[in-house]
C-alpha cells in the first residue's frame, strides 16, 4: 500500500491521456495544460479513456518518478467535480489513497472492480 503526505498538492487531469506517455510527455502536460510546474513537488495524476489505467508523476526533489497501475477488471472512478478548473481536480492525499485502494470516490463506498 503507497502512502502520501498530507501536505503534498495532488492534481487529477480529467482529460484522458494516451499512456504511452512517460516523463517527458507527462511533464508537458501537467505544465501546459493543467497550468502548474511538476518541479515545485506536486503529484500528477493522470488517467486514460477507459479509467482502467493511471499514471502518476512525482518529483521528489532529485528527479522524476512515474507510478503507474493497471486494473484487470473495471475501472477508477471519481467525480466530476466543480473545482475541476483547468482540467484538473485537485486532491487530498487519503483521496487518492481510496482511489488507488478501489473506493468509488462519486458514491463513497467500495466498488466491484468488474463495474464500471
Amino acid at each position: 500500500m503507497l502512502s502520501f503526505s498530507s501536505a503534498i498538492r495532488i492534481f487529477l487531469a480529467v482529460e484522458p491521456v494516451d499512456m504511452r506517455k512517460s516523463f517527458d510527455g507527462l511533464y508537458a502536460i501537467a505544465a501546459n495544460q493543467l497550468g502548474e510546474n511538476p518541479l515545485q513537488g506536486g503529484m500528477f495524476v493522470f488517467s486514460n479513456k477507459r479509467r482502467n489505467r493511471l499514471k502518476i508523476l512525482y518529483f521528489d526533489g532529485t528527479g522524476l518518478w512515474v507510478l503507474a497501475k493497471r486494473l484487470e477488471k473495471g475501472g477508477f472512478t471519481w467525480p466530476r467535480g466543480a473545482d475541476a478548473a483547468g482540467g484538473k481536480l485537485s486532491l487530498k492525499s487519503e483521496a487518492l489513497s481510496m482511489l488507488l485502494g478501489g473506493i468509488d470516490l462519486k458514491h463513497g463506498m467500495r466498488k466491484a472492480w468488474y463495474e464500471y
